[in-house]
């Protein structure tokens, strides 16, 4: 293996992914396999759990899964010490799990703002607290939470309205900053990634109206995810990476 493939290889590393059964999050936890990570899918679906963990060991990737709701810091910490039994730590988490709730400022429900808020911004929260309690007596760890450009500025479509998503990926991406600063002291990374426009089930709408060239790639997370998970971005931490195909460019 020459030194550049080190700089990308994740043998031996053992990596958590929250909302990993399908999307974006069953991508990059493929991405993270393939580099030679042991995966702990996480999701509150355990038929599409069950399908992502047969199709990853059908690869004879080293995987595992957790049915959890991100919200409930019962099973988040469940999931944390699942992970530590099947596979004997945690290297790496990635938080993807997300929610949204399309509806005017003016006119969004309470109960919904609350949602996704706990979803996309309390869930990272816990699983990072309670994944750092695993890494920081080992002094390493590598944090990557799943921003969005929402979260970088207030640009949407005419007539699609994300206030409480906009906020929890804004504040998701302050989040990365704080903990970065307070964590580098026990060696663990966090840093984010800010998609752009690509398929799922939260972006249907928007996709609709912007047509399919708004789309990205299939895959087009995995190069990105790998390349902070490991040692070839050992010197960046605190960071957000825009995977926009340029739109925030301009």
């Amino acid at each position: 293996m020459t030194h550049l493939q080190r700089l990308f290889d994740l043998s031996g590393k053992v990596a958590v992914i929250t909302g990993g059964s399908h999307g974006l999050g069953e991508e990059m936890a493929e991405g993270l396999a393939e580099a030679g990570a042991s995966v702990m899918l996480v999701a509150r679906n355990e038929q599409w759990l069950r399908r992502a963990t047969e199709g990853f060991r059908a690869r004879e990737f080293r995987c595992d899964s957790a049915v959890c709701d991100v919200t409930n810091p019962d099973d988040v910490q469940r999931a944390v010490r699942q992970t530590v039994e099947s596979f004997g730590r945690v290297d790496i988490l990635v938080n993807n799990a997300g929610a949204t709730w399309e509806a005017p400022a003016e006119d969004m429900p309470l109960e919904k703002w609350r949602m996704v808020l706990e979803t996309n911004l309390t869930g990272a929260f816990l699983f990072s607290q309670a994944a750092a309690r695993c890494m920081i007596p080992r002094r390493y760890g590598r944090i990557i939470n799943i921003a969005s450009i929402a979260g970088l500025k207030g640009v949407l479509p005419r007539g699609i309205h994300y206030a409480s998503y906009v906020a929890s990926k804004g504040g998701l991406i302050a989040l990365t900053r704080e903990l970065a600063a307070k964590w580098a002291q026990y060696e663990i990374r966090v840093n984010a990634i800010a998609p752009g426009f690509f398929a799922s089930r939260m972006t249907e709408d928007l996709i609709a109206q912007k047509g399919e060239a708004a789309m990205a790639s299939s895959g087009e997370l995995k190069g990105v995810i790998v390349f902070l998970a490991a040692d070839a971005s050992s010197y960046i931490t605190g960071q957000t990476i825009v995977v926009d195909g340029g739109r925030t460019a301009v």
